[in-house]
């Protein structure tokens, strides 16, 4: 294979992608690292000021920005009415709420889930329902490391995003047939508002240091464009080999 056939492999020229959770964090990130491979881009946000910082900050031309609450089905429903077609779409909106299991109120349990998991998979299901999902798309959802290692404290949080894992791989097999593509990335300690000091006592767990929100936006890249053509039901996991040494 040529080196100019690798590189257009990696290329997101002619991919409309739609990218939630584009206000800030690894959804913000993503959706400028995918403008810069050529991407047309709509992004989603709850705010619509931070959306259009984000909005600001894409590259090319023909982007789009359309403020949606996912939680809410009527917005969603509005969200989908207003996409071209798709070949890619980055789930990357989500809340982390902490609380030990004892602690635990179903007010709580039921905002992260609707969030991290029912608003992922409903947007999903209308995009794939109005045929929005071109054949060989591509479908990301960004979830954590705590759907795979227990910490105190994140149940809710893991709970959400392991039951995204599980959606994922059944969903892979349904649209199989299609050749549209279903995969999560999975990162470990990233540097993003979601994180605070506890950053720093994260990073002497991780061999080759916390990740940055670049990081998953080139893992994320990858899982959208042709390179990753034979890739579907996984789980790309970054946690900079803070499992090696577990």
């Amino acid at each position: 294979m040529s080196l100019r056939h690798e590189s257009h492999a990696f290329s997101l020229a002619g991919k409309t992608i739609l990218v939630t959770g584009a206000s800030s964090g690894l959804g913000r990130q993503t959706a400028i690292s995918c403008s810069r491979m050529g991407a047309q881009l709509v992004i989603s946000g709850r705010s619509e000021e931070r959306l259009q910082e984000t909005f600001a900050a894409l590259e090319g031309a023909g982007h789009d920005a359309i403020r949606a609450d996912l939680t809410i089905a009527h917005e969603r429903d509005a969200l989908v009415a207003r996409m071209p077609p798709l070949h890619g779409v980055v789930h990357a909106a989500g809340v982390q709420r902490l609380s030990p299991i004892k602690m635990l109120s179903e007010t709580l349990l039921r905002e992260v889930f609707d969030i991290n998991f029912v608003a992922p998979v409903m947007l999903t299901q209308r995009l794939l329902y109005h045929a929005i999902l071109v054949p060989a798309s591509s479908i990301v959802f960004i979830t954590s490391i705590s759907a795979r290692a227990g910490t105190a404290g994140v149940g809710p949080y893991a709970a959400s995003k392991a039951a995204l894992h599980g959606m994922m791989r059944c969903l892979a097999l349904e649209q199989a047939k299609r050749r549209v593509r279903v995969n999560c990335v999975v990162p470990s300690a990233v540097e993003t508002p979601l994180w605070d000091d506890r950053l720093l006592a994260q990073a002497a767990r991780h061999p080759l240091g916390v990740g940055t929100a670049d990081d998953v936006a080139n893992a994320t890249i990858y899982l959208l464009a042709d390179a990753s053509r034979w890739i579907t039901g996984t789980e790309l996991v970054m946690d900079g080999g803070a499992v090696a040494v577990s």
